[in-house]
């Protein structure tokens, strides 16, 4: 195991405390095409820490931003799940703000507008910052989105601040672990946010990464794995408030806070101090509580690989299904690859006719199920696993079946 990161990236606490080891891996959104095929990855140690002071759990190296999102791979509307999501978030803070065309509504890291597009439908003014230029494209082009193309941060946050653009709703849905400064990008929304405004911030919970052994959350674009208790503590130090929280199954089990600025005098309800309880009686400021999940990680890759040994023995055709982050460090992690599983299919046309990072299985598009008709698929995105056995229910019916890997090794 490397050495910790002396420093939290939230409180700045020495020292750190190990957790896991998943050794050197290949970014996981780092898709490749057929002609990088030939050159060498590069890889980057993947650790994962404890904070004992502030309890937030997070990665103990920072790759450039540069080398993870100019360029992404990821479009949320690729997913319907993601777009039902957006679409009933959207129409509430409509209803419940009162939101109309003398409003604002900023989200960072808006991706292709799969969020925006609700308010923009209703006539509210939006704004979108994203700093991938592919995914801004899209979101400029196909849903007319006035778009920042650049990383957010305190000096975007003052810019915006002193042109008079600050947000009534701001949204960062799965963005605030991708924050190499979150004390930068915490103290911006303080700045872009009206002084009623709500910001409405989504992550995924650690107490659910823990209990249900996710551990393929973890990669390198996830620096920080939060409980509400860390949260509480860095929205505090910059003037804002949690004043609602809610759990919400997406994503394997996510948070979604609803943060105001202090100073408006919002009060609490009483799920923030229920779920501070909770995380309480958990030990979320144990230590001890975070040391057996290695040891359970390795349990999940001996049933997994064993499963695959067995399967592939008895002359079973095996592929995987979801070409997703997630996947990459399942796959990267447990060495599984092309002894195993013959190919990725995706529903992403954007991810189709690359190839997978460390493992290089090809990406191909579900329509390939029903001409090659694999035995079994290791549903890599098994967060959207709902969604995607609703959408091969032909594939089932044919006799497929599916192997979910977390949070124990399953057949359906």
């Amino acid at each position: 195991m490397t050495k910790p990161s002396p420093t939290c990236r939230s409180c700045g606490h020495v020292p750190l405390s190990p957790i896991l080891s998943l050794g050197e891996t290949p970014l996981a959104n780092a898709l490749l095409s057929r002609a990088q095929l030939a050159t060498t990855e590069p890889r980057f140690p993947l650790d994962l820490a404890f904070c004992p002071e502030c309890t937030l759990v997070q990665i103990t190296q920072s790759v450039p931003p540069e080398m993870m999102f100019r360029e992404y791979m990821y479009f949320s509307s690729f997913s319907d799940t993601m777009l039902e999501h957006a679409r009933t978030i959207a129409e509430r803070m409509i209803a419940e703000r009162k939101l109309g065309p003398g409003s604002l509504v900023i989200e960072i890291a808006s991706n292709d507008g799969y969020l925006l597009k609700n308010y923009l439908q209703h006539g509210v003014p939006v704004l979108g910052v994203e700093p991938a230029s592919n995914i801004a494209k899209v979101a400029r082009e196909q849903h007319g989105i006035d778009t920042i193309e650049e990383f957010f941060g305190t000096e975007i946050a003052r810019s915006l601040a002193t042109e008079g653009r600050q947000a009534d709703v701001l949204h960062a849905n799965n963005v605030l672990a991708h924050v190499p400064d979150l004390n930068g990008f915490i103290g911006g929304i303080a700045t872009v946010l009206k002084l009623n405004g709500i910001a409405v911030i989504e992550v995924p919970f650690l107490l659910d990464m823990f209990d249900k052994l996710e551990f393929d959350t973890i990669y390198h674009e996830h620096l920080c794995y939060f409980s509400l208790t860390a949260l509480d503590a860095l929205f505090r130090r910059h003037g804002l408030s949690v004043v609602d929280v809610e759990r919400h199954k997406i994503h394997g089990g996510s948070l979604r806070l609803f943060a105001a600025k202090a100073a408006s005098g919002q009060a609490a309800s009483p799920a923030v101090a229920a779920l501070l309880a909770e995380e309480a009686a958990w030990h979320v400021r144990d230590y001890k509580r975070y040391q057996d999940f290695g040891a359970r990680v390795g349990v999940l890759k001996a049933d997994l690989v064993g499963l695959l040994t067995r399967l592939k023995g008895e002359g079973k055709t095996v592929a995987a299904y979801g070409a997703s982050a997630k996947g990459a460090t399942l796959l990267n992690t447990f060495g599984i690859g092309s002894q195993f599983l013959d190919y990725i299919v995706d529903r992403s046309t954007v991810k189709q006719g690359h190839f997978a990072p460390g493992t290089h299985l090809e990406i191909l598009s579900p329509d390939v199920l029903a001409r090659r008709k694999p035995d079994y698929l290791l549903l890599l995105a098994w967060n959207f696993a709902d969604e995607i056995l609703r959408q091969q229910n032909a594939y089932r019916e044919a006799g497929g079946r599916f192997i979910i890997p977390i949070p124990t090794v399953a057949v359906v």
